[in-house]
């Protein structure tokens, strides 16, 4: 009889994790609280599904937060990614910077090819299947028929962070594994709250294009969106880790001009010109762009060495991450010294753990999803290996 394995979770880590399961000859069965798969995925990939990020390892790897994730992306990285997107119908194509998206643009019918494979392989799908309580071997579930057990040879959980909780990951499982150490969740790749003065009402909703940002030791070259409730954006978002640690967000609002030059052009006579028009003519420096030095430093200041510096490098107060539920990932959970090599939590022999609920974080682009895959197909092989070996891996 085909040793048996109960997935709990039907995101992206938890379907690679079952179509690994599979692969191995397991009989896997997955449940999900939602009463369909993927919400999340399906979300992110609204706008244009961001697969991954075409690099090699090496590079790759270097946007994560921790190196336990190596040997993962090593055995599953972006071209990995690729090649099995396009091995369900979803051909992929890499744009101008290296992301990686299907032609067709949405998640949708790339969920669907996947999760229509994988029960032709024998995926056994429960869905309204709320996980409420376990002791390690056998988990109880809330259905819609009512209290159900089951007790696998393994089980991998694939239970997701802290964001979106419409959408599934609301992040209530900790209560669930009381004896396995997590690290509260914190909101990542997100929002940062401004109350705005009166002037900037104007401006919101409106980018801020073509500026550089740091915050610590991380940097990021993107645009901004000045919206009612702060900033927004791809290119603060990877900057989260060291804004929600306190560090100060510092904008270049000109990147490509060194600072001398800026001087330069400024100290030329301005006419009758005043200080705005002179600055707009001679910079070509936007409306909005000035808008935010006068929130943040206040009146333009007249020597053109001083104004070269604040456009170099504007720095605005200690920022405030918006609600975690806003956020598109979190940082948090399942700690790394709970877990083994293979995934496997230390205080509960047999149950993997994979996806957004390890404790890991990297920058949208294509690295969120690509983590997900990779825990989940190692999870998946290495929770095989032990139930066909009856507990080694």
């Amino acid at each position: 009889m085909a040793k048996t394995a109960l997935v709990i979770g039907g995101g992206p880590a938890g379907l690679m994790a079952a179509q690994e399961l599979l692969a191995h000859g397991l009989s896997v069965q997955l449940t999900d609280a939602m009463p369909t798969l993927g919400r999340k995925f399906l979300m992110a990939g609204k706008s244009g599904l961001n697969l991954t990020k075409d690099e090699t390892p090496p590079l790759c790897l270097s946007h994560y937060d921790t190196d336990r994730l190596s040997p993962m992306i090593h055995d599953f990285g972006p071209r990995d990614v690729m090649d099995w997107a396009n091995a369900l119908g979803a051909d992929v194509y890499t744009g101008s910077t290296g992301r990686v998206f299907p032609k067709v643009g949405k998640a949708s019918p790339l969920l669907r090819a996947w999760i229509a494979q994988l029960v032709s392989q024998g995926l056994d799908i429960r869905t309204k299947w709320r996980l409420t309580n376990t002791d390690g071997r056998s988990f109880a579930f809330e259905t819609p028929n009512g209290m159900q057990t089951i007790t696998p040879d393994v089980t991998i959980l694939a239970l997701g962070g802290a964001s979106w909780a419409r959408l599934g990951s609301d992040g209530t499982w900790p209560a669930i594994l009381p004896n396995v150490a997590t690290e509260p969740f914190v909101p990542s790749n997100c929002a940062f709250a401004i109350d705005w003065s009166d002037h900037m009402q104007k401006f919101l909703g409106q980018p801020i294009k073509s500026i550089a940002m740091r915050a610590g030791a991380l940097a990021s070259r993107g645009e901004i969106i000045l919206s009612a409730k702060g900033i927004e954006g791809g290119g603060i978002y990877p900057l989260s880790p060291a804004l929600r640690h306190g560090e100060r967000l510092i904008i270049d609002l000109m990147p490509d001009w060194k600072a001398d030059k800026i001087t330069t052009a400024l100290a030329r006579p301005r006419g009758k010109n005043s200080l705005s028009n002179h600055i707009r003519k001679t910079l070509k420096l936007d409306p909005a762009k000035l808008a935010i030095i006068r929130e943040f430093w206040g009146p333009l200041p007249h020597s053109p060495e001083i104004l070269a510096q604040v456009i170099k490098g504007l720095t605005l107060p200690p920022l405030a991450p918006r609600p975690m539920d806003e956020a598109i990932s979190t940082a948090g959970g399942v700690t790394w010294d709970a877990l083994d090599d293979g995934l496997m939590i230390r205080a509960l022999p047999g149950v993997f753990a994979a996806g957004e609920m390890i404790d890991w974080d990297a920058p949208t682009g294509g690295y969120l999803l690509t983590a997900c895959f990779a825990t989940g197909k190692w999870a998946g092989a290495h929770a095989a290996r032990y139930a066909i070996t009856g507990g080694s891996q």
